[in-house]
């Protein structure tokens, strides 16, 4: 199903420690609108959701806390290496993480909207929005933030890198692309760019 709302929204997706927090920001101090995917599904399993209730009838109570919270180690050590449980989850939680990310979407009068969804290329996620934005940067680069931001070792930073989709499958997938390899004063420059570039593609599909 496509955009099904009259917003134009741009997905905005990259690889760990590539970046994306750091340009959603940008977007919003240019007043956009930025909509996260991993808010809304820590939002779905919140203790008496329908979505918690559904991820303990299908893996069991103990992927709950002593607060009644999901406790999303436990439920990552019954994932990680299941493919089948893997795909039950996302059965579960993609189908409540979109209802919920177009409830947000249909409060929002802007000329378009920032959706960040890490795992955007990979997912069907990739539906509902009208242009992709790919934030890359180098491997090596990509690896020593890693191993600074987590304090890991290389080998645990090439092992999380390698969990994620290949990057060239995300450039293959972008309509744009922002390096994201310098500092922050050449990125806001280049985010200002693709402001402006939007502001004319919304005006463009919704005239008036």
């Amino acid at each position: 199903m496509r955009n099904p709302t009259s917003l134009y929204i741009v997905g905005l997706t990259g690889g760990v420690a590539s970046g994306k927090s750091t340009v959603a920001e940008l977007f919003a101090e240019l007043g956009v609108p930025v909509l996260d995917a991993d808010v809304a599904a820590r939002e779905v399993v919140e203790p008496g959701t329908a979505g918690l209730a559904r991820l303990v009838d299908t893996f069991g109570a103990t992927i709950i806390d002593k607060h009644g919270r999901l406790d999303r180690r436990s439920l990552r050590n019954v994932v990680f290496q299941d493919q089948t449980a893997r795909q039950q989850l996302e059965a579960i939680l993609h189908p409540l993480i979109r209802q919920r990310l177009l409830d947000q979407l249909d409060q929002i009068q802007a000329a378009y909207v920032i959706l960040v969804v890490p795992l955007l290329v990979e997912s069907d996620f990739s539906k509902l929005v009208d242009r992709i934005l790919v934030i890359d940067v180098p491997v090596e680069t990509q690896r020593s933030r890693l191993m600074q931001r987590d304090a890991c070792d290389r080998t645990q930073a090439d092992a999380i890198i390698a969990s994620q989709t290949e990057r060239q499958r995300r450039l293959d997938a972008a309509n744009d692309v922002l390096e994201n390899s310098a500092g922050p004063n050449e990125l806001k420059p280049k985010v200002e760019a693709l402001h402006r570039h939007y502001l004319s593609l919304a005006a463009e599909r919704n005239p008036g």
